[in-house]
């Protein structure tokens, strides 16, 4: 069975989830528990960093269906960032550029949170 990694860090308030490995049906619980740690803590602008990924199945991309709704009703959402073109692949064939906001750098995933979060304070 290959590796899955998740390590978290903040920023501005901002929690970063860094994914490493696979990301299957035997490795998914690991980033529903961090997903759900995040909203126990009422964390809800969260970027998923995706450069370290280097496989998806359903089953791993069904976690993110299965906590975006909670997240957005609180007013946050899910960014995703540094995604690999064979990761961006899987995303697109099913439509997720449609339903997330995907992008290449880390940094302009924080560059919106914090433009989202100055018109809220406007």
């Amino acid at each position: 069975m290959s590796e899955f990694k998740i390590h978290h860090r903040d920023a501005d308030n901002i929690s970063i989830i860094d994914l490493k490995g696979y990301l299957d049906a035997h490795t998914a619980p690991d980033l529903e528990g961090a997903f759900q740690k995040l909203l126990d803590e009422k964390k809800y602008n969260i970027i998923v960093n995706c450069r370290e990924l280097s496989y998806i199945s359903s089953a791993g991309l069904g976690v993110f269906m299965a906590y975006v709704e909670d997240i957005r009703k609180n007013s946050g959402d899910i960014k995703l960032t540094n995604m690999p073109p064979k990761i961006f692949n899987v995303f697109d064939l099913l439509g997720f550029p449609f339903l997330y906001e995907i992008y290449k750098e880390e940094g302009e995933a924080l560059s919106k949170f914090k433009e989202t979060k100055n018109k809220i304070k406007d």
